[in-house]
This record gives structure tokens, C-alpha cells and sequence, in this order.
């Protein structure tokens, strides 16, 4: 088992990451092109962690990075989180949190942040196994522009 950050070549194991998001998180959308995909892992404020074993990605992180007007550190906005489901109960999840946080320790991030949703009881209940220092309760309010 490997945990590795995606280098911006790495489309294929991107689209193996994004399809276990599409399992996990129950969806049917598309997933974008490789042209779309590569794009995202060339840009510097988007970083990919995925866990790796025999060479088969099993699940993984994508993270974007904020730039804040009141501090000089980035913050690290952890967007999706997702492990296979027979991967699943193995520890994997929280090994691949612990190596996100220490990657945005070494290089200098105020924090790293997530969010889950209330009712999302599997979701609410992993985070609070791991090492977070922190719980804020929000009210998130969306804006959708695509109806």
C-alpha cells in the first residue's frame, strides 16, 4: 500500500479516483474529459492524494488549495474523501487524513479543513475518529447557476 500526490500526468489514476467518488458518493454524473482532468492536476491549487495497492488505486483525497487575505499560509479545503467500498473499515481513510494533514504541515498551511454533512452519519462519525482539532457547525447556502 502507497499514499502518493498525483503528479499532473497522472490522468488515469485521477479517473480511478473519481469513479470510487462516483461509487462512494452514490452519483450518476459524467465525469469530465482527460483534457478537464489533466487540467485540474496542472493547476497548483488542486492537489490529488490517492492510496494505491498493487499498482490499483483504492481510494484518495482531492484537496483545493485557498489563498486568504489575513495570513500569508494557504488553507488546505478538503473537497472529496473516498475509499473503495471493500477497502473500506481497513483504517485507509484516516492513514490517508493523517498523510494529507502532515503534507500540509511540512509545507506550511495555517490548517486543513472538510465538511460533512449533518445527516451524513458515515461521514460525521469517520471525521470524528480522526485528528481534527476543531468542529464548527455551518449553515451551508448554495448558489446554482446550471438550472
Amino acid at each position: 500500500m502507497e499514499i502518493k500526490k498525483l503528479k499532473h500526468n497522472e490522468v488515469s489514476d485521477f479517473r480511478s479516483l473519481v469513479e470510487i467518488f462516483k461509487t462512494v458518493f452514490e452519483n450518476d454524473l459524467q465525469i469530465a474529459d482527460n483534457g478537464q482532468l489533466g487540467k485540474l492536476l496542472a493547476n497548483p491549487d488542486f492537489l490529488v492524494f490517492v492510496i494505491k495497492t498493487n499498482n490499483e488505486v483504492v481510494g484518495g483525497v482531492s484537496i483545493y488549495i485557498l489563498h486568504q487575505y489575513y495570513s500569508i499560509k494557504p488553507v488546505a479545503y478538503i473537497y472529496d474523501v473516498g475509499i473503495s467500498p471493500k477497502f473500506q473499515r481497513k483504517g485507509l481513510g484516516k492513514l490517508l487524513i493523517a498523510e494529507v494533514c502532515a503534507f500540509c504541515k511540512t509545507n506550511e498551511f495555517e490548517e486543513a479543513y472538510v465538511e460533512a454533512e449533518t445527516d451524513d452519519m458515515d461521514a460525521v462519525n469517520f471525521y470524528k475518529k480522526t485528528m481534527f482539532n476543531k468542529i464548527i457547525l455551518a449553515t451551508h447556502f448554495t448558489y446554482s447557476f446550471n438550472k
